[in-house]
């Protein structure tokens, strides 16, 4: 059990460091099972729509999760609260070959961070909601611990 609180600790550590993040959020599951019916619900400011955003989805795994991959569908609904973009995602958890983590950790617990879009322009100033519903075929899905979401305004290209 203390190594489980430990490495929460520090998984949070090494993801909250983004200076560049407009947004970011988890959303824990009960028991650690993603059931079909749970569908986490983000929702965020922008400012300036003038700018492009890197949008992230954020994984909190167990190292007993039985699949190397996670497929979900990806909501982003404007301002009017209408959908303005649909798309599933997929996000490797696990190295297909070896089965390492691909997410970093201590213990047996992971956080991923993978791209969903890169250099995304919101239409206009306002609130959006972005939701992810899992699609997998298994109901409910075990070992995910938590999905989050990050938002954030492109880091300038190295000299």
């Amino acid at each position: 059990m203390k190594n489980l609180i430990i490495g929460f600790l520090l998984c949070f550590t090494v993801l909250a460091c983004d200076s560049n993040a407009i947004y970011k959020h988890f959303i824990d599951f009960k028991d650690t099972n993603w059931y079909i019916k749970d569908v986490p619900s983000f929702t965020f400011e922008v400012a300036d729509e003038t700018i492009p955003y890197d949008i992230y989805v954020l994984v909190r795994n167990a190292s007993q999760y039985p699949y190397n991959n996670l497929y979900m569908t990806r909501f982003i609904y404007g301002p009017d609260n209408k959908l303005i973009n649909k798309r599933l995602e997929q996000v490797i958890l696990f190295e297909p070959k070896t089965g390492k983590p691909k997410g970093k950790g201590l213990g047996d617990i992971y956080d991923s961070k993978v791209i969903s879009s890169r250099a995304y322009r919101f239409p206009k100033k306002g609130k959006y909601t972005i939701k992810f519903q899992q699609y997998m075929r298994q109901d409910p899905l075990p070992f995910v611990m938590s999905i989050g979401l990050s938002v954030e305004k492109p880091l300038p290209p190295k000299q």
